[in-house]
């Protein structure tokens, strides 16, 4: 027998024979190992669970738990949608089904448009060719074998076509009578898809391009168990009672137009909760150090020219000729911001020097990913860059960190995961100074008492990063804050300062933004909350309801008091009943409801509904100011009587 040597990912090593797939090894390292494998990674690269090998090899097996395995996982569901699509429409031609961010999709060219029933339909066939747990087999065609399998499916054919003029592999994967065009790896058989769910329709274009042919796409969710399909329903469910995007145009708040698509219009409330926003990061600037700028949003292409967002990023930007020369609207701050930087020469006693922009950014996103506040093509983030000496970095970083730290934990009472990202496989500058800045980060991670995770590889080309991820009410994680270091950018620009040697030294620069995106955030607050902001945030806190109008002039004292210290208050003095008014207070998502009737005019006071809906009686209304007020300057996330 021919042995192999197969080292695993803790280091240890095992003998095998020749021609033993990964499959293989899994069930011999454990039975539960075995039944949760799905694709295998072999040498670094990802194979079929069921393919021979023949050498020496670095082994990992991929389960459910990898984000690798959930890829292949979903892929391998949307073979099955199309497996049972062909078999219930054969006219159907099938195009491409990739794993996306939370699940998959599967693309046909058919004339007829797939109902709510043809979902059903088509369920239930996969479920059922899932359970006969066809073998999954690859095949490897050269060209003419592979247009003859797909003859009679011009999508199939152009992909074949594009394949062998970019010398790739062509190969195939079949399961039962369904063969489908694929790179691989899949799952090893259909058994192992149980719980899956088609969630709606649309139409699309064959390679996203409006000029070709039109297709219809379905979209599903697959997960190895039914407990977690069930939990992902539910939390879907949950996710679509929050949707920004529905609360926002109910309340108010903001809304969007086909006229100006991916930018938001912030109506006068929505543009209430913008401004506090602003407001409470003025207020933190102030105590922080950082100078608020105003930069053009405008500039012609030498600017991106110089920092490589020209070569880089033009497909996104939004460019415009005036005389003869090329412009862009600005998709970020940081060459403007160096600009102002270099505008005079700087001396290491000016560092650290901190610039705040809020300027509006305008990004080229195409129109299918658009979502809402949450993918935009107009925003505005709360940017800043940071100037200093490469050795002030491990300071200055401990300060963003215990800056982010507060808003994070202190205001919004977020739980978040903070990850540090370190070199790529390609990157700019020296490995030195790529060691020293990564060892920095570190370090100031640490000296706040952070623990982080290492992504290792993923840091940007021209400097590691720190990111900060947030868990959202429904355990949705969302990417916010972001630190970048950054020697590239300044040395580009030839961006300097005189030394206290009296020379002239490279700047390193920072780039932050803590909450990143302020359309994205809002999206991010509405959902969290499910409409029912923070006291200091709400666009109306208060709600005077009168149990008669005779108590108008009543409540009308109570709203000049609130007035006065500069709340937002209004009375709903109509005729409608107490709990009518209530409700409708209710769903606008008032934080506080007072309601006033003759005992609390008699006794000065109110009865207090909060936004957990907890009642209180017989509250003096200058007591409650009082709380309020707290309640606001603090930023608190919950109101207590």
């Amino acid at each position: 027998m021919t042995a192999i040597k197969i080292t695993l990912p803790d280091g240890s090593a095992r003998e095998y024979k020749k021609g033993i797939t990964a499959g293989e090894v899994a069930f011999s390292i454990g039975r539960r190992l075995g039944e949760d494998a799905l694709i295998a990674k072999i040498n670094g690269k990802m194979k079929d669970l069921f393919i021979p090998i023949n050498e020496d090899s670095a082994l990992q097996i991929i389960t459910y738990k990898n984000k690798e395995g959930i890829d292949v996982f979903r892929h391998s569901t949307a073979h099955l949608l199309a497996h049972a699509v062909v078999e219930l429409f054969p006219d159907a031609k099938p195009t491409i089904g990739p794993a996306i961010e939370d699940g998959f999709y599967y693309d046909f060219g058919i004339s007829h448009n797939f109902t709510p029933e043809d979902l059903e339909k088509i369920g239930q066939r996969m479920q059922e060719i899932a359970e006969k747990n066809h073998k999954v087999e690859r095949m490897e065609l050269s060209e003419s074998e592979a247009k003859s399998i797909f003859r009679g499916n011009k999508y199939k054919i152009e992909m074949i076509e594009e394949l062998q003029r970019e010398s790739q592999p062509i190969s195939a994967y079949r399961q039962g009578d369904f063969t489908d065009l694929c790179r691989g790896p899949h799952l090893p058989s259909t058994g192992k898809l149980k719980a899956f769910k088609l969630t709606k329709t649309s139409a699309a274009y064959w390679r996203g391009d409006s000029k070709n042919d039109q297709l219809q796409r379905i979209y599903g969710i697959t997960f190895p168990e039914k407990g977690m399909l069930d939990a992902h329903l539910k939390s879907a469910e949950e996710a679509e009672k929050r949707d920004h995007r529905k609360l926002g145009k109910e309340l108010e708040w903001f809304n969007f137009f086909e006229e100006s698509p991916g930018a938001p219009f912030f109506y006068p409330k929505g543009a209430i909760i913008y401004n506090e926003l602003l407001k409470f990061l003025r207020e933190e600037y102030k105590k922080r150090g950082y100078n608020e700028v105003i930069t053009p949003l405008l500039y012609e292409k030498s600017l991106w020219e110089t920092s490589g967002h020209w070569q880089h990023y033009k497909e996104n930007m939004f460019v415009i000729e005036i005389e003869g020369k090329e412009f862009s609207l600005k998709p970020m701050n940081c060459p403007s911001h160096i600009l102002i930087y270099k505008s005079k020469t700087r001396s290491y006693k000016d560092l650290p020097l901190r610039i705040a922009d809020f300027a509006p950014l305008h990004r080229n996103e195409l129109s299918g990913v658009l979502a809402g506040l949450t993918r935009v093509r107009k925003m505005s983030q709360d940017d800043a860059h940071i100037f200093i000496a490469p050795e002030q970095i491990e300071d200055e970083i401990f300060k963003v960190l215990e800056f982010t730290n507060y808003i994070y934990k202190e205001v919004f009472d977020f739980e978040f995961e903070v990850e540090l990202s370190t070199r790529p496989e390609k990157f700019m500058g020296s490995m030195e100074d790529w060691n020293k800045a990564e060892d920095s980060l570190k370090k100031a991670l640490e000296k706040k008492g952070m623990g982080y995770k290492i992504k290792d590889g993923e840091g940007a080309f021209y400097g590691p990063k720190i990111d900060f991820h947030i868990k959202d009410a429904i355990g949705r994680r969302w990417q916010l804050a972001t630190i970048q270091l950054d020697s590239q950018l300044p040395q580009r620009f030839d961006a300097t300062y005189i030394g206290a040697d009296n020379t002239k030294h490279n700047v390193v620069m920072i780039h932050r933004a803590l909450l990143g995106s302020l359309e994205r955030f809002i999206g991010i607050l509405v959902e969290h909350y499910a409409g029912k902001l923070p006291l200091w945030l709400a666009p109306v806190q208060i709600k005077i309801l009168t149990v008669a109008d005779r108590f108008e002039k009543y409540a009308d004292g109570i709203k000049k008091k609130i007035e006065k210290n500069g709340l937002r208050v209004e009375i709903d003095a109509r005729t409608e009943s107490v709990g009518y008014k209530v409700r409708e207070a209710q769903a606008n998502k008032i934080p506080l409801i007072l309601t006033v009737g003759e005992k609390e005019e008699n006794n000065g006071t109110v009865a207090v509904r909060t936004s957990d809906n907890k009642v209180y009686f017989d509250v003096k209304a200058g007591e409650l100011l009082k709380k309020i007020l707290e309640n606001v300057e603090g930023k608190k996330v919950r109101f207590e009587i």
